[in-house]
């Protein structure tokens, strides 16, 4: 099992679905400028899972990189067949890993975004007065 996919597709869904349309408002434009079918995949696919296949499919036509390299050898089996039936599988797999690392970095994410602000609402409370020093 190799993690290139998984990687760069974890990395992708992120930019696109959390990191973009936080980053002033010429994504959320672009966006609503393209073609309704278009615009409602968008909205649609903010499910690492579905949008992770996907991505999945594209990575590995553009890198030929494989999650699961045993999976090549099925157009040897299963002939002309093999190949796309081997892509599905390989795509299903990668989005379940980036389904997991989405998931994953989302429960890390929270309670250490919550231990960040009782930090900070502590040290403004501790502090408030100005007669402390942080030296």
């Amino acid at each position: 099992m190799t993690f290139e996919l998984t990687l760069l597709g974890t990395a992708i869904h992120i930019l696109i679905w959390e990191k973009l349309p936080e980053w002033g408002t010429w994504f959320k434009t672009l966006i609503s400028l393209l073609p309704g079918p278009f615009r409602r995949l968008y909205e649609q696919w903010h499910c690492p899972f579905c949008a992770g296949f996907w991505i999945a499919l594209s990575l590995h036509w553009m890198t030929g990189f494989w999650t699961l390299p045993a999976l090549n050898g099925l157009s040897n089996r299963l002939g002309t067949t093999g190949i796309p039936v081997a892509w599905t599988l390989d795509a299903l797999a990668t989005a379940t890993l980036i389904y997991t690392a989405i998931i994953t970095l989302k429960a890390v994410g929270l309670p250490a975004m919550k231990a960040h602000m009782m930090k900070e609402d502590f040290m403004a409370s501790a502090f408030a007065d100005g007669s402390a020093t942080t030296d």
